[in-house]
């Protein structure tokens, strides 16, 4: 999904509802308690040897992340430090391996290729596992997430789901909710009615400040991004209908990185299995999500 991190520095502090813009509005809601993180992990030696050596040899892990995706991954009030649900997740499993990770911010699309490419050693900005993913890099599932709708409150505009003919909907570029958007758009003008303005967008940041600023009549988002914008919003937006698809995320790493997969798929079953994964996700609001151990799997497709 789900996401550049720029900010609009023109709007008012009322309709900035990501973490990090209400924090430069005066709000410390996400500050303090939300950047510590739920549990301390140590390393396992077991899970620590499945380390492939060139990953090892600095005992750090360069990833890549879309930081303007909350709750999954965005910026504290700092400006610099990256938390969120897949932060601590991630930041978990590393520490099981006996790693650390140096999370570097960046435009979600420019993620999968900068991994293939071998600038940053993992990816993990809520990807959701398909096919054409697949193809390109190696996914390890740790989490599902359904579709959600979101609308101003009341909607004023009368949006339905099924029939969002003629309307503004956001979304971000690159995530599942585009070609669900697409295809709806072509049922509409299939019926004859207007295709709907699929606005997508690098940031969801910028996609939820639309939709508060009525510039957009709606947008779709993950479950757990959808539900954190609204509760951010201070009365301006609620949910739409009920969720609806599932959205398997998988943090990504190089097909050459077989052996990495591995180690991180062992650690990940091994925080769902001692607690830690389900803490993180009440933490977060986002335990409807959760998946057991043993649907923990490398997902891989023939190129």
């Amino acid at each position: 999904m789900p996401r550049q991190f720029t900010r609009l520095a023109t709007a008012s502090c009322a309709v900035l509802v990501t973490a990090a813009a209400l924090a430069g509005c005066g709000s410390s809601s996400q500050s303090g308690s939300a950047a510590k993180p739920t549990v301390t992990t140590k390393a396992d030696s077991k899970l620590a040897a499945m380390v492939p050596e060139e990953i090892k040899a600095d005992k750090k892990i360069r990833v890549g992340t879309d930081a303007s995706y909350a709750p999954n991954e965005f910026m504290d009030a700092d400006g610099k430090t990256v938390i969120g649900m897949d932060v601590e997740l991630y930041d978990a499993i590393a520490a099981k391996l006996g790693l650390q990770v140096q999370w570097v911010p960046s435009e979600f699309g420019n993620i999968l290729p900068a991994v293939q490419s071998g600038k940053y050693e993992a990816g993990v900005s809520s990807f959701t596992i398909n096919p054409e993913r697949t193809k390109q890099v190696l996914m390890i599932s740790y989490f599902n997430s359904p579709i959600q709708w979101v609308t101003e409150k009341g909607n004023p505009k009368k949006v339905s789901i099924d029939d969002a003919c003629g309307l503004q909907v956001g979304v971000q570029k690159d995530t599942v909710e585009v070609p669900d958007l697409e295809a709806r758009s072509r049922k509409c003008v299939a019926a004859g009615k207007p295709k709907i303005g699929v606005q997508a967008l690098p940031g969801q940041d910028t996609v939820t400040s639309n939709v508060v600023t009525g510039k957009y009549d709606a947008m779709t988002a993950d479950l757990p991004i959808a539900v954190y914008a609204v509760r951010q919003s201070q009365g301006k937006l609620a949910l739409l209908g009920e969720p609806y698809g599932q959205a398997p995320y998988g943090f990504i790493v190089g097909r050459d990185q077989r052996k990495f997969a591995d180690a991180l798929a062992a650690a990940t079953k091994a925080i769902i299995d001692d607690g830690t994964y389900a803490k993180i996700l009440k933490k977060w609001g986002n335990q409807k999500g959760a998946i057991t151990a043993d649907q923990v799997k490398v997902e891989s497709a023939a190129s």
